[in-house]
């Protein structure tokens, strides 16, 4: 396995989070959790962050709700349960609740 440690640690967490994640959506996630802004970071935590952004964005109704004039926070709410299923389908060892707070920028 080729990379920095941060990489093989972003990777490791990765396969620890979501065993079942696709090939299609793991690379795009490994590299967001890579992005400058997470830089400072834990690697499992840029990780984290990474996965619940895609999974949002890919894998849920979160952009259409915002076109539609939600307000992020409201957007949020009403994606959860489908980032939750998508996040549990790929065995994530952990859910996304409604109060969680992110650091990372949409």
């Amino acid at each position: 396995m080729s990379g920095t440690q941060r990489q093989k640690k972003i990777r490791k967490a990765l396969r620890l989070f979501v065993p079942r994640i696709p090939f299609a959506d793991a690379e795009p996630v490994l590299a967001d959790a890579q992005a400058p802004h997470l830089r400072h970071l834990p690697p499992s935590t840029a990780l984290w962050l990474a996965l619940v952004a895609h999974v949002r964005h890919a894998h849920s109704d979160y952009d259409a709700l915002l076109d539609e004039g939600y307000e992020r926070d409201a957007a949020r709410f009403f994606a959860l349960d489908a980032i939750n299923e998508t996040l549990l389908s790929w065995g994530a060892t952990r859910q996304v609740s409604a109060d969680e707070e992110e650091i990372s920028e949409d």
